[in-house]
């Protein structure tokens, strides 16, 4: 889902719109906001870089848990420490100095930023104490008894009711304090709570007009529906299981992988029977599904709890609860401690961009037309998402911050996970929230009185808040509008995510897909699409996700075969061209996006081996049915079916970064784009890709450019026969380089690369080629670099495997020439048999992209090559 920084809350006194006094509730007009916020920013100087430094990782005096203050924020000038301070450095700035004209927005969120730290320190113990919420409010043991707190200062009376007083609340009435806290305590019976585990519990109130309702309580950690009765509502649970059955966790977090590969999963539809799956299911089954497939990460779907399944968990109802469509938090914890015992790392989709308008189930049912701030969520239209038909939270508000702030770290803490992907960033941003914007790229469209400065110091908030929590924790911002300084940290000026997803890669693929025959494919739009990403800002890259996979689009497999796939895919016949077209296709496309796309990968669940069809969840429109609402892993494991093929590649992408870290490396260097013979050949680290997109030609003698002098042979190859393909390159070939031009003259070198090799390129495949160790062979005699070791479990299915496509040296000493003219009337022999159009050519006439990749300006003249190197060196 699409992810809002106004340039200055309300007023120009900090939190003033907060305060009771209804001289400071006055709105400004934005003229005089923008004054604000330049004013704001020349006071708190030149001192911002080393304000940052100081209150990122803050040490903090410990004041009472339960201090005076909560939804009123109050003007605290002795918290401002920022403007007698004096350095002109804001970090961000000097990584782009076409930020610099925005740098007095900079200085405003900043000083937002710390003020708003400094007020926690003041009045909550800090950061990380405030952020402990959930121990405070909602149902909590104390003192022999269990104490309840609900923030709602609109509510007139307020009682709790549930299974334990027979939802009669009249003898357990709650008191409200100054903040608009209600609380009551209710003592243990006979030495056993009152409010026994897993009974059903309410928070009733009578709001202005008289009227009493029953709302789930706001922190509750557990919500269930009675699933027999059609559009029941929920009802919250109190979950304090005893210790006998409470799940203790019995393995650590994996270690931090320096590439997230990424497996987007969701756990209800993840059956091969047209069902919901649990939790428990999902840890035995499909776990060990994405461990073989050598991914390192999982991300979570649709854990926190929504009344209506078919949001694919986007319009959250109960933020503190799990999903009880697939189990209780005790079987999720299961869950993610499989994960880790399996050496996976799991990621919680997050979604704090809005809230279900649900009214009966949700948090929106707190709103009872009260001012914005005795509410979660913004009033009137600033308050309400058109396109998505649901509410926006104010992030300027005490509260508010508490709720999602002890949010994060509730599932960071009781649930460990190990980090977050933060749904809709885009539309907290912005006040447009991206709605019919055309982001261009113009640095104004950043930084303006339509960006919503409250969001992004939230957002900065939780980024520190995770990182000091857990150090290691991984945080993907899906923004698709290209926000600067995103991806950077905190204390540079950034907002502090480690990743933003690339979302513009697969609106490229399905545009090819739907609107280019194959000849049309330009291999430059191809390359720059890609490699369009900010200098030292991190990004996910993916060929596809749920988005392309829900009802009324398709996957990419089923773009490429369509209704074939429910009738070609057997290997007991041969392939039709859409098929193996098709197949081919999705390899290549699937590749090229994780090794040229990102910092990291992501696939969705299925999508690894071409899952058919599309998503459609149970609906009226559907009959209620199930069936588009699974994944069908039978096709995968049945040996004679082609999918088969698709997840062997899948597998052997991942295990290819695993062998040779190549994700991981800044040696980005695009050096061909042949729009004639439709060819990119690319270096990630020191692998070499070749990619044929040509629907017919097949190349003998391809010149390549590379950095490294050597010999080189195959590390993994899309046309082998494990993966479907026609075993056209033979993987026993050494490929030896030739020096080209002058050293150190690039203008006079082949493609601006100082060496060159040539190679075998049929069409439609992908080759790479790593640089052999020639010392480490001389030494051993034979010299063994596989990736297949990582695949020896599935080497009993590849039946029809004639040759290993992943880099085995049998220590041939054939003298090479002789090896190339074996392969090469090998390869003749294909092509009689095939009808391949085969072309001989000795250099092509390439365009060439010789560019730092992660570079923000792929339209700059002359770019130096970017050796290894960290993004903060």
């Amino acid at each position: 889902m699409l992810g809002s920084l106004s340039l200055l809350a309300a007023t120009p006194f900090a939190f003033r719109s907060f305060s009771p006094s209804s001289n400071n509730n006055r709105s400004l007009s934005s003229g005089t906001n923008h004054q604000i916020a330049k004013q704001l920013a020349t006071e708190s100087g030149r001192g911002s870089q080393k304000l940052l430094r100081r209150h990122v990782f803050p040490g903090y005096r410990r004041v009472s848990y339960g201090s005076p203050i909560s939804a009123v924020m109050i003007d605290d000038s002795s918290t401002i420490t920022t403007s007698e301070e004096n350095t002109q450095n804001i970090g961000i700035l000097d990584i782009d100095s076409a930020l610099r004209p925005f740098k007095d927005h900079f200085q405003y969120r900043i000083k937002k930023f710390v003020d708003q730290k400094n007020l926690f320190e003041n009045y909550e113990g800090g950061l990380e104490e405030f952020a402990k919420g959930y121990l405070r409010f909602g149902f909590n043991r104390e003192e022999d008894g269990i104490v309840y707190r609900e923030w709602a200062p609109a509510a007139q009376e307020a009682q709790v009711v549930g299974d334990f007083n027979g939802w009669d609340g009249s003898n357990h009435k709650m008191e409200k304090n100054e903040f608009g806290v209600w609380s009551i305590k209710i003592p243990d019976s006979e030495g056993n709570p009152a409010i026994p585990h897993n009974s059903r519990v309410k928070f009733r109130f009578k709001h202005g007009d008289g009227v009493w309702v029953d709302r789930i309580p706001a922190w509750i950690k557990y919500a269930i529906v009675d699933l027999t009765r059609f559009g029941a509502p929920y009802d919250g649970v109190h979950w304090d299981p005893p210790p006998s059955e409470r799940y203790e966790f019995k393995y650590p977090r994996p270690p931090k992988p320096k590439v997230p590969r990424i497996y987007e999963a969701h756990v209800g539809m993840s059956s091969s029977e047209p069902r919901i799956n649990s939790y428990r299911e999902f840890a035995d089954d499909v776990l060990p599904r994405i461990q073989a497939n050598n991914y390192n990460t999982v991300q979570l779907m649709a854990v926190m709890e929504h009344s209506y399944y078919a949001s694919f968990g986007y319009h959250v109802t109960n933020f503190f609860s799990v999903s009880s469509r697939s189990g209780t938090p005790e079987d999720l914890k299961y869950l993610i401690d499989k994960a880790h015992s399996l050496g996976l790392r799991v990621l919680m989709d997050v979604v704090h961009s809005h809230a279900s308008n649900n009214v009966t189930d949700g948090l929106n049912g707190f709103d009872v037309g009260q001012s914005s701030q005795e509410s979660y969520f913004h009033t009137g239209e600033r308050g309400y998402h058109k396109l998505w038909d649901s509410r926006l939270f104010n992030y300027g508000n005490w509260e508010v911050l508490r709720f999602l702030l002890s949010n994060l770290r509730w599932w960071l803490e009781e649930f460990k996970f190990d980090g977050f992907r933060f749904d809709g960033v885009t539309s907290m941003l912005y006040h447009h929230h991206g709605i019919n914007m055309p982001f261009t790229g113009d640095y104004n469209e950043y930084f303006s009185e339509a960006t919503d400065v409250d969001a992004v110091v939230y957002l900065m908030l939780a980024n520190s808040l995770i990182n000091n929590i857990l150090p290691d924790a991984t945080v993907i911002a899906e923004d698709v509008s290209g926000m600067p300084g995103l991806g950077r940290p905190v204390s540079e000026g950034g907002i502090g995510f480690d990743y933003r997803l690339a979302m513009a890669i697969p609106d490229k693929w399905i545009d090819y897909l739907k609107n280019k025959n194959d000849e049309e494919w330009s291999m430059m739009d191809l390359s720059c699409s890609l490699t369009n990403r900010r200098y030292t800002e991190k990004c996910i890259s993916y060929a596809e996700s749920h988005d392309q996979s829900i009802v009324g689009d398709k996957t990419i497999a089923f773009f490429l075969m369509d209704k074939e796939m429910y009738s070609g895919m057997s290997c007991l016949t041969d392939a039709s061209p859409t098929i193996d077209r098709g197949i081919a296709l999705h390899k290549m496309i699937h590749f090229i996006t994780m090794a040229l796309g990102g910092e990291g990968y992501l696939n969705f669940m299925g999508n690894e081996f071409g899952h058919p069809e599309w998503i459609d969840f149970p609906r009226e429109g559907n009959g209620w049915s199930y069936e588009k609402c699974r994944r069908q892993w039978t096709l995968v494991d049945t040996d004679h079916l082609r999918y088969k093929f698709m997840n062997a590649f899948d597998r052997a992408m991942n295990a290819l970064d695993d062998k040779f870290s190549f994700l991981s490396s800044t040696k980005q260097i695009v050096s061909c784009t042949d729009e004639e013979n439709k060819v990119i050949v690319f270096e990630r680290g020191d692998l070499v890709f070749v990619f044929n997109f040509h629907p017919e030609n097949t190349y003998d003698g391809y010149k390549v450019g590379c950095d490294l002098p050597g010999k080189y042979r195959v590390a993994l190859d899309s046309d082998a026969w494990e993966f479907g393909g026609h075993g056209r390159v033979g993987h026993d070939v050494d490929h030896f380089t030739s020096p080209e031009g002058i050293p150190g003259v690039p203008e006079t070198n082949f493609n601006n690369r100082p060496n060159s090799f040539k190679v075998l390129s049929p069409a439609r495949t992908c080759v790479v080629y790593y640089k052999v160790d020639e010392s480490v062979e001389e030494t051993n005699g034979i010299n063994v670099i596989s990736v297949s070791e990582t695949l020896e479990m599935d080497a009993s299915k590849q039946k029809n495997a004639e040759e290993s496509a992943i880099l085995v040296d049998h220590g041939d000493k054939e003298n090479p020439q002789e090896t190339n003219d074996r392969d090469t009337a090998s390869f003749n022999e294909e092509l009689q048999k095939d009808g391949a159009k085969q072309e001989s050519i000795e250099e092509p006439a390439a365009s060439v992209l010789d560019k730092k990749i992660v570079g923000s300006k792929l339209d700059e003249p002359e770019v130096e090559e970017m050796e290894d190197r960290t993004p903060d060196d």
